[in-house]
């Protein structure tokens, strides 16, 4: 199972950034992100979303986002994908990073899931 990183964040250039520092830790890791609104500007967009999650090589992605519309558009992005999706409500930065890590490492996904919780940002469990 080849697995893959989508990054969506409100600052084109945060999202454009980092995956350069996830690079350098999961050189063989496909790593797509979507950032800033249809006109660039600060917020998000359902359509580059989808967008990242089509050119992303993996059958399953692992997604990370930095605000809640955000994940709202993520999850409608999901609607339209073919694709196993995993979203991760978590501290945008440090957990994809880990994640990449893990994942360049051929660690499976149950435990880069356990790796994950303590960076929990939200939610009940």
């Amino acid at each position: 199972m080849a697995y893959g990183i989508l990054i969506c964040s409100h600052v084109p250039e945060i999202a454009q950034g980092l995956p350069k520092l996830l690079k350098q830790v999961a050189k063989d890791i496909s790593i797509t992100y979507a950032g800033g609104t249809d006109e660039n500007d600060i917020g998000t967009s359902m359509e580059k979303i989808s967008e990242a999650l089509t050119t992303n090589t993996a059958d399953e992605i692992l997604a990370f986002y930095d605000l809640g519309s955000a994940r709202m558009n993520l999850d409608m992005a999901i609607e339209f994908s073919d694709k196993t999706i995993h979203v991760y409500d978590t501290a945008l930065v440090e957990s994809s990073y880990v994640a990449a890590s893990l994942l360049q490492a051929g660690v499976e996904l149950s435990t880069i899931e356990q790796q994950l919780k303590p960076l929990k940002i939200k939610g009940d469990d």
